[in-house]
C-alpha cells in the first residue's frame, strides 16, 4: 500500500482538504460479535479468496464535522479512502459519488454540471495512484482480484441529470458510469420516486431509458424508485436490474424499504437485492436499535422471499457520521415517514459503521449463522458477479 492520499498530485496547492476529515479507522469501537477465532478465519478467507462486491457504497472521508460537508463537496474534490479499502477485504465497491450533488447549493441538486465534475476530479484522483482502480468491465473485476487490488464502479443514484435528452446517457457511459438509478426519492421524467405521493410508475420517457440502458451495458437501480416504478422497471428491462440498497417493508414499515412485490420483481427478472444499512433504515421489530442484527434479519426475509440466489449487500456507508451526514442534508436525502413501531435512535450503525469493517463482520455472522461456504460466496459477491455477466456488453 503506498503512501498516497487523495489530491497528493497537487502538492497542497489548494490547500486542501478545506476542514478536518474523519478517520478511516477508529471513529467507533469495533463490532463485538462474538465471533469464534476459527469463524472468524472461514470469514476472511471466503472474502478475499472470492471476489466480494460491495452493491452501494460512498468510499470516501467526510468532514469530522458534517455541518462542513456541503462547503466540502463545493471544492468538487470528495477523498477516496484509499487506506480504508485496502483493509476492507473487497474487490469491487459501487461508489455513487453522493448521488450527483457533490457540488450541490440551496435547492438545486441533480445538475449535469456537478455529475461531470465529481466524475472527472475524482477519476484524475484516482489516475495519480496504483491501489484502487476503476471498473468498467467484469474483465476489470477479475483483473482487479487477480491483482489484489480493489476497484471502483461509479454510479449514479438518479438519472434526473439527464433531463429528457436520453444521449446523454451515452455520454454518462463514455465517462465511465456503469451504474444508473431511475429516481432519488423524488420522481424525476423518467419515473415516480418513492416519496411520490401518486405512484405513476415508469414514463414513456423511462421505458426509452430503460431500453438504451440495456443497449450501453449500465446496469439499472431501483432502490430510491417507487415500488411501481421498480416494478415496471424490472418488467421493461432485456437485463436483470439491481436494487442496490434497500430492505423489507414488511419488516419495518417506512417508504425507504420495499414491498414484497417489488422485492420479488426484481428477483424475477434475475436481479439481485442488496441489504442497505443507512441509519434507521432497516431497522426491524426484532431488533428495533439498528445494528448488523436488524439489517441480517432483514436479509433472512429476503433470502426466504426470493431465494438466495438474489441477494447481496449494498450496506451504503461512508468514512464519518452518517447520522450526522442525514442531519445536514434531510432536505435532500427524503427522510422516510414516520413509523408506529416505537425504536431507539442511534449514533452509528454497529458493526456496519463504513466500508472498511461491513464485509469483514457480515462475512463473519454468515459463517456464526451456518451458512454454507457456497451460499456465502454468493450474497459476498458471486450474486452481483453473474448478474454484471448479463449486463455489461
Amino acid at each position: 500500500m503506498s503512501e498516497y492520499r487523495s489530491y497528493d498530485y497537487l502538492a497542497g496547492d489548494l490547500a486542501l482538504p478545506i476542514d478536518p476529515l474523519a478517520p478511516e479507522f477508529g471513529r467507533v469501537a469495533a463490532y463485538e460479535g462474538g465471533f469464534a477465532p476459527d469463524e472468524i478465519a472461514r470469514a476472511e478467507h471466503l472474502l478475499t479468496a472470492n471476489v466480494s462486491i460491495s452493491l452501494h457504497d460512498h468510499p470516501v472521508r467526510f468532514p469530522h464535522d458534517m455541518a462542513n460537508t456541503p462547503a466540502y463537496n463545493r471544492t468538487g474534490r470528495q477523498h477516496t479512502a484509499y487506506e480504508g479499502l485496502a483493509a476492507s477485504g473487497l474487490t469491487v465497491v459501487f461508489d455513487n459519488m453522493m448521488d450527483g450533488t457533490a457540488t450541490v447549493t440551496g435547492n438545486t441538486p441533480w445538475q449535469w454540471d456537478d455529475v461531470v465534475t465529481d466524475l472527472g476530479m475524482r477519476q484524475a484522483d484516482l489516475a495519480h495512484q496504483r491501489d484502487v482502480v476503476v471498473i468498467r468491465t467484469v474483465d476489470d473485476i477479475q483483473a482487479a482480484h487477480a491483482a489484489g487490488k480493489v476497484g471502483l464502479v461509479f454510479g449514479l443514484e438518479a438519472s434526473t441529470p439527464i433531463g429528457n435528452d436520453l444521449d446523454k446517457l451515452d455520454v454518462l457511459y463514455g465517462l465511465g458510469i456503469r451504474q444508473l438509478g431511475i429516481a432519488y426519492s423524488d420522481s424525476n421524467g423518467l419515473g415516480a420516486g418513492l416519496t411520490e405521493p401518486n405512484d405513476f410508475g415508469l414514463t414513456k420517457f423511462g421505458r426509452a431509458a430503460v431500453r438504451r440502458m440495456n443497449q450501453l451495458g449500465v446496469a439499472i437501480d431501483v432502490s430510491h424508485s417507487s415500488d411501481l416504478t421498480g416494478i415496471q422497471t424490472a418488467e421493461a428491462s432485456d437485463k436483470p436490474v439491481f436494487m442496490t440498497h434497500a430492505g423489507a417493508r414488511a419488516l419495518w414499515d417506512i417508504p425507504r424499504l420495499k414491498s414484497d412485490d417489488a422485492l420479488k420483481a426484481v428477483a424475477a427478472g434475475g436481479g439481485v437485492i442488496g441489504m442497505s444499512a443507512a441509519p434507521h433504515t432497516t431497522i426491524s421489530r426484532e431488533h428495533p436499535k439498528h445494528s448488523i442484527l436488524s439489517v441480517m434479519d432483514h436479509f433472512m426475509y429476503c433470502v426466504d422471499l426470493v431465494g438466495i440466489d438474489h441477494v447481496g449487500f449494498g450496506p451504503d456507508t461512508l468514512y464519518g457520521d452518517h447520522v450526522g451526514l442525514h442531519t445536514t442534508f434531510a432536505s435532500l436525502l427524503g427522510a422516510a415517514a414516520a413509523t408506529t413501531v416505537d425504536y431507539e435512535r442511534v449514533a452509528y450503525v454497529d458493526g456496519l459503521e463504513n466500508p472498511t469493517e461491513s464485509f469483514h463482520n457480515i462475512a463473519a455472522w454468515l459463517v456464526h449463522n451456518g451458512y454454507s461456504d457456497e451460499d456465502i460466496v454468493k450474497v459476498l459477491g458471486g450474486n452481483i458477479l453473474r448478474v454484471l455477466d448479463e449486463v455489461w456488453v
